[in-house]
């Protein structure tokens, strides 16, 4: 923890409506002139590969029309998701070089479009990727931010094993993406909803519920082979229960999705945190989310003295068809707004507000 509160700046990724973008109901100008109009900001997240034709590679004139359409809109760019995918040959794996020659052209990117920070996956990118490309990060001004998403958590194994190598490298442009997904207290509702649709039975859904519940009582695994068993323990009962079509589904989601971490295990990273993403997957009738902890989350960031970007980031919309993404986004983050309060802060809507104090966050060294 820290003397100073955080005061963490309100925004979105635009990955949350992923179902109404796929849909042609909105392009990518129609949903940031929603999400301006709509108050979803002032922080913005765009996810390179599936929102920009071409990405990386960028003309003039898109780069020019989207710098404009985000002055005109008063948005602030606050993250450019990038990836490292190490098989994006099919018949063999990247070396590091070549991961490395992959994300630079995603890094300048990044900067091309004004966006301060680039988050990377995935997460079993290894020390040596960050140091050879720690140069295009200083050459482009670009915060390079990892994400830790569940099944990894704070406290892993291979996420302290980088958090070792950023404190030695020792950069304030290295970093990690703090994702809720891997601090989560159960299955989303709509989730279970969506099983029982495709005919899963309650005495299965109960099951996997409970099952989910004790790898919770036993805390995140802090290895691969724990996560392995974990994995296939889910895919057991699908065969138990006589639906085996559902055993990847329930191991996604049981282990991959809804990370049974507790808040402090942020403890191991907290200094390194340069974005955040809100995952979420739902609010119920009394306005709150019932599985993932925003109340608790906020407030740890805060206490902590974060006061970087938290992109709201709903991700029930793989499931949940028949409710509208913007409105359950509008009422996670009035959940935010009112956490903050309750911790002492605020969350920052106001974007000239949110421009300097992201960018005096990003600016400041880790230690």
């Amino acid at each position: 923890m820290t003397d100073a509160l955080g005061t963490p700046i309100q925004g979105v990724t635009l990955y949350s409506f992923t179902r109404a973008f796929h849909a042609r109901e909105y392009d990518l100008e129609g949903l940031l002139r929603k999400v301006a109009a709509e108050g979803y900001g002032p922080g913005v997240e765009i996810i390179g590969f599936s929102s920009i034709r071409d990405f990386p590679h960028l003309d003039d004139q898109f780069v020019g029309w989207l710098k404009d359409l985000f002055a005109e809109l008063d948005l602030v760019p606050t993250s450019l998701a990038g990836n490292g995918d190490w098989a994006v040959d099919p018949r063999r794996m990247m070396s590091i070089d070549e991961v490395v020659e992959y994300m630079t052209p995603q890094v300048e990117a990044a900067a091309k479009l004004g966006f301060p920070l680039a988050r990377i996956t995935p997460t079993g990118l290894p020390p040596e990727f960050f140091e050879k490309i720690l140069p295009v990060a200083e050459r482009t001004g670009v915060t390079l931010a990892l994400e830790v998403h569940a099944h990894h958590h704070g406290r892993h194994e291979d996420i302290i094993k980088l958090r070792d190598a950023f404190e030695r490298i020792d950069s304030p442009l290295l970093g990690f993406t703090a994702d809720w997904g891997a601090t989560v207290v159960g299955f989303a509702p709509s989730l279970l909803e969506a099983y029982r649709r495709r005919g899963a039975s309650e005495e299965l859904l109960t099951a996997v519920s409970d099952l989910w519940q004790q790898t919770y009582r036993e805390g995140p695994p802090e290895t691969q082979e724990a996560h392995g068993e974990r994995f296939g323990a889910f895919i057991g009962l699908a065969h138990q229960y006589g639906r085996p079509d559902l055993g990847v589904d329930f191991g996604i989601n049981g282990t991959g999705l809804f990370g049974p971490a507790r808040i402090d295990t942020w403890d191991g990273i907290a200094p390194w945190i340069r974005h955040v993403h809100g995952k979420f997957f739902g609010i119920d009738e009394n306005g709150e989310e019932p599985s993932v902890p925003v109340r608790g989350l906020i407030r740890y960031l805060i206490e902590h003295g974060y006061s970087g970007a938290v992109s709201s980031e709903y991700e029930g919309w793989h499931w949940n068809h028949w409710e509208s993404p913007f409105d359950i986004i509008r009422g996670e983050q009035a959940v935010q707004r009112s956490a903050a309060v309750d911790a002492g802060s605020r969350m920052i809507t106001d974007p000239a507000e949110a421009r300097a104090v992201l960018s005096s966050h990003l600016a400041a060294p880790i230690h």
